[in-house]
């Protein structure tokens, strides 16, 4: 299963509200896969960001290769491995806030695990106390705009080129 934590809730410029909240979830030879998905009725933006695919006690000396099923920018589904992690040689990566956005299937494809997948679950709404214009006064004054968090409004619009 998977573990949801709120971590922070903030207000950016122009009004967009980011919320973040830590993800983990375990694969194993019992649970060879788990998908991480939003309510579709939201109107919020949602990014899962990895941080970490760890091997776990119990695990074997056994290559266990985890696959990332997502959307890709022509909103087909594409698998693509993403780690193969092996107790002797490599039991963690790091991924550095990989980004994705949901539904996000995880596969244990190979070996029995566990494998523990932690990463945060941010969240950026837009305030119904803020109007267009002041936005677009905002956006005037301070050139592009970008979220603390990391991503964008894209929904709502476009806020400018995505930032690392």
């Amino acid at each position: 299963g998977a573990c949801l934590l709120k971590q922070e809730n903030r207000l950016n410029p122009g009004g967009r509200g980011c919320s973040d909240f830590f993800f983990g979830c375990e694969l194993s030879g019992h649970t060879r896969s788990f998908t991480f998905k939003v309510e579709e009725e939201d109107d919020a933006e949602h990014v899962l960001a990895l941080t970490m695919l760890c091997l776990t006690e119990g695990a074997k000396d056994e290559c266990n290769v985890v696959e990332v099923v997502a959307q890709n920018h022509d909103h087909q589904e594409t698998a693509v491995p993403v780690a193969n992690l092996k107790l002797s040689c490599q039991p963690m990566l790091s991924l550095d806030d990989f980004q994705l956005q949901p539904p996000v299937t995880f596969h244990l494809k190979s070996g029995s695990g566990p494998v523990r997948i932690t990463g945060r679950h941010q969240i950026v709404t837009m305030s119904n106390d803020v109007s267009e214009e002041e936005i677009e006064e905002e956006d005037s004054e301070e050139g592009k705009l970008s979220c603390w968090c990391g991503i964008f409004a894209k929904k709502k619009r476009n806020w400018g080129p995505e930032m690392k």
